[in-house]
């Protein structure tokens, strides 16, 4: 990796220089009179250590460009002043030091900021927050051995890029790399998928298949979803990690396997056990070694280098040159809660890219419902989008899901034009002599108190579920239930695929909530 070093205080650029050098790192030093950005791009650095000037403009502006790019910058600052070296770093500095300069510290930062882009280059994780590079240390660790990993961390902050990071770093990384999502294959199917079965053990086997485990051997599984697996298929997944052997599906034989699992959930395993989903004695076995990964909105000074790096792909993937983003549409975007984490922002920066008519992302090209945050108000919305977002996400993710989708374009005002329109055109026609049915805006089964529109007696149609303040997550998601089966007539299948949950799922959720099957 490439370090270059401004000549503007001479003595502790050429003794860093020095220093650099010795313990390995390319360096290149350049003069200030010199034009640093050609400089950078003939030198293509992976940091830029500033020696002085810090506060000049054209350095500021070359600093926030460096970010953009990725590069990292440090600065040795000529006042010691702790609110100066803060608001450096506001300006994207990673470090800064105050002159006189133990160079000692400074090898040293420089050798973490160095560590950790190699490290997020390789891994493909991206952030500079305590949290992340908590995380990433910890792949550091657990790569070299065999233990089985459990990667903990709500739907969409990156689980698989940590198992995939494991594998890369290991001494199994030329040996293959298996990913399966467990809840996504149906019961029936699972344990020929993970344990392979031999030719006419079922029908429909018309020959011998290995399973996922035989294909993994000598590499790394990574079983996504593992609180989905059922309580059968838990004790052969327990078997294969204590014994290193399976069985397959209408086999006698048992085979041995030399494979490295890695499983991952989206809520936490222990509370998954004291349900009593997942056996206890198979979350002791995955359990050896625990990788958290925070929530985006736990991690919010990731937020500008996680759009940094999604604009720069998608502009290059879609051929659209873009120039930046601008501060307004940074700042919305760093507060915005994220339910979805990393793949929601991602997802919104790509259509962002495509979408947007200028050059520079800025807030008009932000969806209004983000721009404008929330301060929903509890409406009826379909079964479908009560459970849907559930399946990566925990309690206060739904709400906040449902919150959201219930507002998105309902503004006080457009209902209460609506609900009075509704009225005079009602009254007008009784004015006629004709009867009318209750009138009821569609999809809206209770009125808003909080705009004076009064509750009508008629009951929401089978497909609406209430929500109203005060209600638990749990009511709401049963009643999301009874629902869809009753509008699929007591279809299981097509329930399922309603509420956007898998079959399994769904009969767990029956018999937690006590609801009839039939």
């Amino acid at each position: 990796m490439k370090v270059l070093i401004t000549l503007t205080d001479v003595e502790p650029a050429v003794r860093l220089n020095g220093m650099l050098e010795r313990v390995g790192y390319q360096t290149a030093l350049v003069s200030p009179i010199d034009d640093m950005r050609a400089a950078i791009r003939r030198e293509s650095p992976d940091l830029v250590v500033l020696t002085g000037g810090l506060i000049d403009t054209a350095n500021v502006q070359l600093v926030r460009d460096l970010l953009w790019d990725g590069v990292a910058a440090v600065g040795l600052a000529d006042i010691v002043d702790p609110s100066l070296q803060e608001r450096l770093r506001a300006l994207g500095f990673v470090e800064v030091y105050a002159k006189p300069v133990d160079l000692d510290e400074v090898l040293t930062g420089i050798r973490r900021i160095l560590d950790r882009r190699r490290l997020a280059i390789e891994t493909g994780l991206i952030g500079e927050s305590e949290a992340m590079r908590e995380v990433l240390v910890k792949i550091e660790q657990m790569a070299p051995v065999s233990s089985t990993v459990l990667i903990e961390g709500e739907s969409g902050t990156g689980k698989e890029l940590v198992a995939r990071a494991l594998h890369r770093l290991s001494p199994r990384r030329s040996k293959p790399f298996i990913a399966v999502n467990i809840g996504a294959l149906p019961e029936t199917l699972l344990e020929s998928e993970l344990f392979g079965h031999e030719k006419g053990s079922f029908t429909g086997a018309a020959e011998r298949r290995l399973g996922r485990f035989e294909l993994a051997n000598t590499g790394t599984l990574f079983l996504d979803e593992i609180g989905e697996a059922p309580k059968s298929t838990q004790v052969k997944l327990l078997r294969v990690l204590e014994q290193r052997e399976l069985t397959r599906v209408g086999g006698a034989n048992a085979i041995k396997v030399d494979v490295r699992v890695v499983a991952a959930t989206n809520r936490p395993l222990r509370e998954e056990v004291e349900e009593g989903s997942i056996r206890p004695d198979l979350y002791y076995r995955l359990n050896v070694l625990n990788i958290y990964l925070p929530p985006l909105r736990e991690r919010r000074e990731d937020i500008p280098l996680l759009v940094r790096a999604f604009v720069q792909e998608f502009s290059a993937q879609h051929e659209r040159p873009f120039h930046g983003i601008s501060a307004d549409a940074m700042r919305i975007l760093a507060e915005y809660p994220w339910p979805g984490n990393v793949r929601e922002l991602r997802n919104l920066v790509e259509s962002m890219v495509v979408l947007s008519p200028g050059r520079e992302i800025t807030a008009e090209d932000i969806p209004r419902p983000l721009r404008e945050g929330g301060n929903a108000r509890f409406l009826p919305v379909p079964v479908g989008a009560v459970l849907r977002g559930q399946e990566g996400t925990g309690g206060r993710e739904l709400e906040f899901i449902v919150r959201s989708l219930v507002e998105l374009k309902l503004q006080v005002e457009e209902l209460r034009q609506r609900v009075d329109e509704g009225r005079e055109a009602r009254e007008s026609r009784l004015g006629e002599g004709e009867v009318l049915p209750a009138t009821r805006l569609p999809g809206v089964a209770t009125a808003l108190p909080s705009v004076g529109i009064e509750p009508r007696e008629e009951a929401p149609p089978a497909n609406v579920v209430t929500i109203a303040p005060g209600m638990r997550m749990s009511d709401i998601e049963r009643a999301a239930i009874i629902a869809a089966l009753r509008e699929t007539r007591g279809n299981r299948r097509k329930a399922a695929d309603q509420l956007g949950i898998g079959e399994r799922t769904l009969y767990r959720k029956l018999k937690e909530y006590d609801i009839p099957e039939s």
